[in-house]
């Protein structure tokens, strides 16, 4: 003598539980796209297409899109050292010192050293 009630709300429940699991599993493959959008990222629809791959891997490449939309920020870019050229204050510093040893240079040169 079992209850209809129970049956139809464990049959409810059942159809839930499968409903949020599976909106779950689509909704965690977006987050590398979500966080590329955030920052700007230039490949962020590459990291899109490459979220809706993963579901069909069953998300094996999903930890190194997290890691390629994490890499980049649009005020340092994708975070390697940029110093290798000297600032603009310092180039012209240095523009003026060489202008001033060259025309040092010049002198003795016309002096008869």
């Amino acid at each position: 003598m079992s209850d209809p009630f129970l049956n139809y709300f464990a049959l409810g429940l059942l159809c839930f539980v499968v409903v949020v699991i599976f909106y779950g599993i689509i909704a965690i493959h977006d987050i590398p796209y979500l966080i590329a959008k955030s920052r700007d990222h230039p490949h962020e629809d590459a990291i899109h297409a490459a979220g809706w791959v993963s579901l069909f891997t069953l998300h094996a490449i999903w930890p190194f899109l997290w890691i390629w939309a994490m890499t980049y920020r649009p005020e340092r870019g994708w975070g390697f050292a940029r110093d290798e050229h000297p600032q603009p204050a310092d180039a012209k510093a240095e523009l003026a010192d060489l202008r001033r040893r060259l025309a040092d240079l010049e002198a003795k040169l016309a002096g008869g050293e």
